[in-house]
């Protein structure tokens, strides 16, 4: 594994993405990780477009994250290709097992950034889900504020933080890093707090 203390030098391939990104008039911004491992959280999603936006911004920024997708994704013919950007199946009909065993990997593996949603459905929702809090706090990792606002056409990493364990403060946080950011379909965004 090559370090990624720092964006990797432009490849043809980061190049390319970062092309196509720019011809549909979209613009990446990305704030590099802190460190080795934590939980990249990206919001709004409300379409099937985020994936799409999602796959060429990590190609463009270099940025060899993971994700979790609904094991029923990975079929053939598009399970090598999900795996090869990264996609990991996971059964959702344990969530308790799911967080520990991501954790595990989180603890385990020299690199490993694992982006996923927070609100894990692009229907609206009346909160996020929580595994991702539960993730990053046993896993004691930060958590990366990834964005895609087609609002302004941006996607990216706003920046990191560090949760403290106070949900109510942790939660008032990001959702003021993510205040003006629309989703594609801004009726289908679930509003920012965790479950009570």
């Amino acid at each position: 594994m090559p370090p990624f203390d720092r964006p990797p030098p432009p490849t043809w391939r980061s190049r390319l993405a970062g092309a196509v990104l720019r011809a549909f008039g979209w613009r990446l911004e990305l704030a590099w990780p802190p460190g080795p491992r934590g939980v990249l959280i990206v919001y709004p999603h409300t379409s099937n477009w985020d994936f799409i936006l999602g796959v060429l911004a990590r190609a463009s920024a270099g940025l060899p994250l993971s994700w979790i997708g609904k094991h029923t994704l990975f079929r053939w013919p598009l399970a090598p290709l999900l795996r090869w950007l990264g996609g990991t199946p996971v059964n959702r009909s344990s969530p308790g097992r799911l967080v520990e065993d991501l954790g595990e990997a989180l603890q385990s593996r020299e690199w490993m950034w694992l982006a996923l949603s927070p609100e894990g459905t692009r229907r609206r929702l009346d909160h996020w889900r929580s595994g991702f809090y539960r993730l990053a706090r046993a896993a004691d990792v930060p958590v990366g504020l990834g964005f895609i606002d087609f609002a302004t056409r941006r996607i990216g990493v706003s920046g990191y933080l560090t949760l403290t364990g106070d949900e109510a403060a942790d939660m008032a946080r990001i959702a003021a890093a993510y205040a003006g950011m629309r989703g594609k379909k801004p009726g289908q965004e679930s509003p920012i707090r965790l479950p009570p």
